[in-house]
């Protein structure tokens, strides 16, 4: 089905390639080469649930369901709708082994850690849940070898350092990387990038990052491939030799590019296994003040209403007072 050039609500990243952006998160929807089937990369938030439906309709047909949903990994921002779709369509969730225990009611992931500092979204990091779901009933083991179910021209990559489980996916004949958040192409810590989608590679969201020695082995492996097109769980898509010369200096930097100064698991990574996570380093000491606290929650509230209400215009934003 041909997209109505009037609706904006996604975009293409590659060929047979569509993602979507809610709020600050990116789902994405892949067709098989036969045409016959596609696949839905993540499913966002709890408001994702009727735009994936409406993307789904216009791309494949009203009423065709995916053969497979397939996670990056099951933060709270990836699978927000996925237990409403997979009762939808009756199809099979795929997931890393070492994600089962947030996807099963058996694990909570370690907490955000709003010390890492970097905007908004950063310090609002209490706020995000990091308590389990189950989908147990509609969840699989991606395949031991690397195949992705229902993609013959994909693999994943097993990406960890984020969160246990976290994969990425490469199509070797295009050079086309989908990251999740292995890496992402946004200052996903500041609320002025995330609503400006402004267009730089950083490291994964310092917040929910819990093992930096592991990320920066992930993006190292990222890196090797040489993608030409990528796509991320925040941010837009990117390619050509920019993206790639921008990807490489985050290889290269990235103790000085991608960690934060401070921070939670900077120096002390919390542990997980196939059973879930097994020690969480203490919570560093909160020196802000009630003042600063009582700011904070004030912004809070003003960008919670920005985000929501998408009326906001980006000139008004770069007029402001940069408090984001």
């Amino acid at each position: 089905m041909n997209r109505d050039q009037t609706d904006t609500s996604y975009f293409n990243v590659a060929h047979r390639v569509w993602g979507m952006k809610d709020i600050f998160v990116n789902i994405y929807m892949i067709r098989n080469e036969d045409e016959k089937s596609w696949v839905l990369i993540d499913a966002g938030l709890k408001t994702s649930f009727h735009k994936i439906q409406r993307m789904a309709a216009d791309l494949f047909g009203e009423g065709i369901a995916p053969s497979a949903i397939i996670l990056t990994h099951g933060h709270f921002d990836h699978v927000g709708s996925l237990l409403s779709l997979a009762e939808l369509w009756k199809v099979p969730i795929y997931a890393h082994p070492l994600e089962f225990p947030y996807l099963t009611g058996g694990s909570s992931y370690p907490p955000a850690d709003p010390s890492v500092g970097g905007g908004l979204m950063a310090f609002m990091a209490d706020l995000y849940p990091n308590s389990p779901i189950d989908v147990e009933e509609y969840l699989l083991h991606l395949p031991d070898d690397h195949t992705l179910p229902g993609l013959p021209d994909w693999r994943y990559i097993h990406t960890p350092g984020h969160a246990p489980g976290h994969v990425s996916f490469w199509r070797e004949k295009d050079k086309t990387l989908i990251a999740g958040d292995a890496f992402v192409t946004t200052k996903q810590e500041s609320a002025l990038s995330v609503i400006l989608q402004s267009k730089i590679i950083s490291g994964p969201p310092k917040y929910f990052t819990y093992d930096w020695k592991q990320s920066e082995e992930s993006v190292q492996n990222l890196v090797a491939l040489q993608p030409e097109i990528i796509a991320t769980g925040h941010g837009q898509p990117m390619s050509g030799d920019e993206m790639l010369d921008e990807l490489t200096a985050l290889k290269e930097n990235f103790r000085h590019r991608a960690v934060p100064k401070k921070g939670r698991y900077v120096n002390n990574p919390a542990v997980a296994d196939a059973s879930g996570v097994l020690y969480v380093p203490p919570k560093n000491k909160n020196s802000a003040t009630p003042l600063i606290a009582i700011g904070l929650v004030a912004s809070v509230l003003a960008f919670s209403w920005v985000l929501w209400s998408g009326k906001v215009r980006k000139e008004d934003i770069l007029s402001s007072s940069g408090s984001y």
